[in-house]
């Protein structure tokens, strides 16, 4: 099984769909990454060879940051969103939807389930 970045790939499938398995890569990037290694698309991950792995990494290393250096940088920007005080900031304080969208209704993934009504008590006399 290849490891790049240290993601264990898939080894039945292309190598340009098993590299989005690695945080921070889409298709289009995987298709650069390949194109700039040399490397066919079409091929396995299976049928690479060790040599052609490492040129991956290599082309990898070269064009910036994936897996655990990205998530570091997305975290501290949206930290830093909080400590100055900016309204994206409170959203994701909040737990509530950063870009924009409504909230009166819909944004249940974000905001949790609904909270039961709480029922107030009926004044109608108790039966004897």
């Amino acid at each position: 099984m290849a490891r790049i970045a240290g993601v264990d790939l898939p080894r039945a499938k292309r190598v340009e769909f098993a590299l989005t398995y690695i945080y921070g890569i889409g298709v289009a990037r995987s298709q650069s990454i390949l194109g700039k290694a040399g490397i066919d698309p079409s091929v396995r991950v299976k049928d690479l060879s060790e040599e052609e792995v490492s040129r991956i990494a290599k082309v990898l290393d070269s064009e910036g940051s994936v897996e655990g250096d990205l998530r570091k940088e997305v975290a501290m920007n949206i930290k830093r969103l909080m400590e100055v005080g900016a309204y994206r900031g409170t959203r994701h304080r909040r737990n509530l939807p950063v870009r924009g969208q409504r909230t009166h209704t819909n944004a249940r993934t974000r905001k949790g389930p609904r909270r039961g009504m709480v029922r107030a008590k009926s004044s109608a006399p108790a039966k004897s």
